[in-house]
């Protein structure tokens, strides 16, 4: 990612959510698959939702509630350049309910993208007797948000299915504002033209998904997974002004202003490929391996929008795994508790000057179950870690209309940290009286 100067505004800074439609979640799952690095397509569970699988949901048995909650802080910096940033936001909501002893389904609310920035260049005048400085702010807010229901069914021994439908909806705010200053302005007489785009989105996304489960030995399973997210044609509107402002944000009036209204459109979102295989020994611990890949070389922006951009496909590889050293145990409070870790690699879409940046991370994670659990229902406060580092400070010379000049990628230091509260229930048991 490419900036003359980038620096925070708000929390949650981003250069990267300048492409395309922002920072995108991905299919990384909750509270427990975040704390083995985004992991976790082939590990069945019984007392965590699965939304990153729904063929998992085939193993639900009891009425499953969660909630996640995000803290984000990051350090961008450049070869000369630094500046820190945090956010804290919901993370996602989501409910699964067992329909029969092979049926399970889920419904919940997820960010699906983010877009957070600002950034400022500046740059002369090419050819200006006068000396003049070009100085661009360019601002982005918004984001989309999916909401899903995902169902799975167990149709043979060790083999289910599983899909989930999405509504995927939200709205994206940019602007633009461009000012030519002299040395000889006066502050008061300098203006700025402004140019401001709404994006609004709204439309359905399908993913299927199979799980297989089978054994190698009587102490060790092995399970294969797949999940494939279709290609969205995401539908949305596109307005767009244009006006003159002085330096405290006054419209002032302008011949060249420009408006437009609810224009029809469609971004194209590529379709997702994600494989996994896990080995576990059916009772306290599992140790696994996802592979995703995305086509982003299909991705399309809104047409005429500012945030056109050529992507490159990509590929992300995580291994990762979990261990409960004695569920039952009674005397020792820790051995109950589930440790996870995980380490993932993945390309990012973005090529600054024909270059492939990655997104490199470590991620841990603890689940803390309750002292008042009994067979019928729990409670598991989760706590999932990563650490990662994004792109690099790489510097080259860039040629536009602005000239040759020197230009810096941006690196993104971030530390992630994400608490999750997992209620299990069993509803709809007949009570019996001795």
């Amino acid at each position: 990612m490419a900036a003359a100067h980038t620096q925070g505004q708000g929390l949650g800074n981003s250069p990267y959510s300048r492409v395309g439609l922002g920072d995108f979640t991905g299919n990384v799952g909750g509270v427990r698959q975040q704390g083995m690095g985004g992991i976790g397509l082939a590990a069945p569970n019984t007392s965590n939702v699965n939304e990153l699988n729904p063929a998992m949901l085939a193993y639900t048995t009891r009425t499953t509630y969660e909630a996640g909650f995000n803290a984000l802080f990051r350090r961008l910096h450049t070869v000369s350049q630094s500046n820190r940033t945090g956010s804290a936001s919901l993370a996602y909501l989501a409910l699964a309910v067992p329909l029969s002893k092979n049926w399970g389904a889920a419904v919940g609310l997820k960010p699906f993208t983010s877009v957070d920035f600002e950034a400022n260049t500046q740059a002369a005048v090419i050819n200006d007797p006068d000396k003049a400085i070009s100085f661009v702010n360019e601002q982005g807010k918004g984001g989309l948000s999916e909401a899903y229901l995902s169902q799975g069914y167990r149709i043979g021994k060790g083999f289910s299915v599983g899909a989930t439908a999405s509504y995927v909806f939200g709205s994206i705010d940019l602007s633009t504002s461009t000012a030519v200053v002299k040395p000889t302005d006066i502050t008061e007489n300098i203006t700025r033209v402004v140019r401001r785009e709404q994006l609004h989105y709204s439309d359905f996304a399908f993913r299927g998904a199979a799980h297989y489960r089978s054994k190698i030995t009587e102490k060790l399973n092995y399970n294969l997974a797949g999940v494939y997210s279709f290609q969205t044609d995401l539908s949305g509107t596109r307005s767009l002004t244009q006006d003159r402002e002085d330096v405290t944000g006054f419209k002032l009036p302008f011949d060249q202003m420009m408006e437009l209204v609810d224009q029809k459109g469609k971004a194209i979102i590529p379709a997702l490929t994600q494989v996994g295989i896990s080995l576990d020994n059916n009772r306290n611990w599992s140790a696994n391996l996802d592979v995703a890949q995305q086509q982003w070389s299909k991705y399309r922006a809104f047409s005429g929008s500012a945030t056109t951009a050529t992507l490159s496909n990509t590929l992300r590889v995580g291994v990762g795994g979990e261990y409960t050293p004695d569920a039952t145990a009674v005397e020792n409070y820790f051995k109950r508790v589930t440790y996870r870790v995980g380490l993932t690699a993945a390309q990012m879409p973005y090529q600054p000057n024909g270059q492939m940046i990655y997104d490199r991370s470590v991620s841990w994670g603890f689940a803390f179950p309750l002292p008042s659990a009994t067979p019928l229902d729990a409670t598991v406060i989760g706590l999932a870690f990563t650490y990662g580092q994004r792109g690099n400070k790489d510097t080259y010379l860039l040629n536009d209309a602005q000239g040759t000049r020197t230009v810096n990628n941006v690196k993104d230091d971030y530390l992630k940290l994400q608490l999750g509260v997992t209620l299990n229930n069993r509803w709809f048991i007949k009570r019996q009286i001795e």
